[in-house]
Formats: structure tokens, C-alpha cells, sequence
């Protein structure tokens, strides 16, 4: 069976994916990067490390006892699609792929960490139509809004149209997450806290058309804490907050790029409860959300190996970064 191979090495994650000729996933190998408790994330070198010891250990999994005939390869190499981006971490995965290619004769398409989240959430909702669309990528370490359009080639090209001048939401969720004892990445667990709430508590939210701050809502929220404030129904306020936050952002630029579709990604994208508040105002408002199911909304590789894939169907055979 020909395979086409994923690789990311993000902050915080480390995954390899395989999706056969059909695009159906066969392999979707992830681990997510330890952390000492209570600390609130890794520094570079430490996220290098653990995905140089990590990433070979995924690989042997997605191939162990397969007959798999590697077709090609995607891999992210920085962390947006701009000339200037850069980020240690992603050189883990990079240096992998680049020599993988070599060995096995193979093409590879260098793509960024967020072209890959783009790709594996059209990957997972089964695409969207429109040639222009809204994606907002709402993670840890990214809080940003693109209009995105289809290339005639089949590329997409990101614009950045806005997104957050400070915190980012996923830094909003650990601040608050951590400061209530929860293990960082706090997401998941911070998910399942807000599900348990049974009060309102309202935090301010701050938007300037399509910028939006998140520095103030999470100082609020840490001194409402302070102030003895339930620690789900606290939760809860900050998901109230951040859907509030993307609903007013995404419907502005909407209106102001005249599109009628909106694909969220990311890790803070993949909450439920976010989703379902961005969902419900954002039909009101006449705009069509598209989410990746929450498995591919977060970090992973899934969304390379589709470019891998994409690109083997147009025949291409030369590294395309």
C-alpha cells in the first residue's frame, strides 16, 4: 500500500500520520510533550529534545509490521507561512523528513505548523466550497484570523486579517487553568472542569473590529479567583469569554471581506462548548461554520500528510517549500 507521511513537531506536540491513495487515515501517532507540574510550558531547546527522542519512537509505530511503500512526505517547518517565520522546534521534524526523502527517493513538500492545521481541517469536515473563506486558529500559541483563498494551483494562500495584540487564547486557558491546579496543557481538563459549572460569572471582553486583547479577560478572571469564585463556574467564564471574543471578531471581518464561511483549528478551537456558542451566533449572523473534529483540530499531522498526498496527485516530484 502507498502511504503518505505527516510530520509536526509543534510546542507542544510531537505526531506522524499516514493517510493511504483515498486519503482515509491509517496511521495517527501523537505525543504530547511532558511538562513538570505546575510549570506553564517548555522552553525551546527542552521542546527540541524531547521531539528528537520522541519522533522516531511514533515513527516506529505508524510503520511497525505494515507493508506501507512511502509515497511521499509533508512536514511543517516553521510556524506560519511567511519568509521570516521560525521556531527551533519545527527543525525536529524538518531534519527527519529532509533525510527520510533522501533515503527513500521521495518527494516532500515543506509546509508551515498553521497551513497544516488548515489542511487537516479541510481534511476533516470534508472541505469547503467557497474560494475565499475566514479561518481562525485559536491555540497556545496562536490567536490569529486568515482569509484564506484557494489558488488556482490548489495552494491556499493566508492573509492575516487579525487576531490577538497580546495573550493568546491558549495562554488565557493555561493562566487560568494552572492557577486552579490543573496540568499543563490545561485544555482538556479544563473542558471537562467548565462542563461541572453551575453559576454565571461574566469576564469583560475587548474587540477592535478584528483585533482583540485577551490580557485584560484573563487578569479578571485570575482575581475573580482570588476573590473566591467556584473554580468550574470559573471555567466556564472563560469559554463564555473566548467564543464571545471570536463570535464578535469573526463576524466583523466577515462584513468586512464579504464571506459567508468560517473554519476554526486549533486547540482551543477543538472545545466543544466553544464551538457549539460560535456556532449558534455565528448562523444568526448568516455565516456557516466549519470545525475539524476535535481529534484533528488539535496539533497533529494529519493535515501534512494530506499535502503530501496533494501533492503526489498533481505529480509533482521536487521539495516545494
Amino acid at each position: 500500500m502507498k502511504v503518505y507521511l505527516g510530520i509536526d513537531t509543534s510546542c507542544y506536540t510531537t505526531s506522524a500520520a499516514l493517510l493511504d491513495e483515498n486519503g482515509h487515515l491509517v496511521a495517527d501517532e501523537r505525543k504530547i510533550l511532558d511538562v513538570k507540574q505546575g510549570g506553564c510550558g517548555l522552553q525551546q531547546h527542552e521542546m527540541l529534545f524531547q521531539h528528537t527522542r520522541v519522533l522516531p519512537v511514533l515513527l516506529d509505530k505508524a510503520f511497525q509490521n505494515k507493508d506501507f511503500q512511502l509515497a511521499s512526505i509533508g512536514v511543517s517547518g516553521r510556524p506560519r507561512p511567511a519568509s521570516d517565520s521560525y521556531m527551533p522546534a519545527f527543525l525536529a521534524g524538518l531534519g527527519v523528513a529532509r533525510s527520510l526523502a533522501t533515503v527513500w527517493k521521495v518527494p516532500i513538500v515543506i509546509e508551515s505548523h498553521q497551513e497544516n492545521h488548515l489542511l487537516a481541517g479541510l481534511w476533516s469536515c470534508g472541505g469547503i466550497q467557497a474560494k475565499k473563506f475566514l479561518m481562525l486558529h485559536a491555540s497556545g500559541g496562536t490567536t490569529d484570523l486568515l482569509l484564506v483563498e484557494k489558488m488556482d494551483n490548489g495552494h491556499y494562500g493566508l492573509q492575516a486579517v487579525g487576531g490577538s495584540i497580546d495573550l493568546h487564547a491558549g495562554q488565557f486557558v493555561d493562566r487560568v487553568g494552572v492557577a486552579l491546579g490543573l496540568q499543563f496543557p490545561t485544555g482538556k481538563e479544563f473542558e471537562k472542569l467548565a462542563a461541572t459549572a453551575k453559576e454565571k460569572i461574566l469576564l469583560p471582553i475587548s474587540v477592535n473590529k478584528t483585533e482583540v486583547s485577551l490580557s485584560g479577560p484573563a487578569t479578571a478572571a485570575l482575581r475573580k479567583l482570588q476573590s473566591g469564585a467556584e473554580p468550574a463556574d470559573l471555567a466556564l467564564a472563560v469559554e463564555i469569554c473566548l467564543a464571545e471574543t471570536f463570535i464578535k471578531m469573526m463576524v466583523n471581518a466577515a462584513s468586512m471581506y464579504k464571506v459567508k464561511d468560517v473554519l476554526m483549528v486549533g486547540g482551543v478551537a477543538s472545545n466543544l462548548h466553544i464551538q457549539k456558542l460560535c456556532d449558534e451566533k455565528l448562523y444568526q449572523n448568516d455565516i456557516k461554520l466549519y470545525c475539524a473534529a476535535t481529534k484533528y483540530s488539535c496539533d497533529c499531522a494529519v493535515g501534512n500528510a494530506y499535502a503530501a498526498l496533494q501533492m503526489a496527485k498533481k505529480g509533482c516530484s521536487n521539495i516545494i517549500c
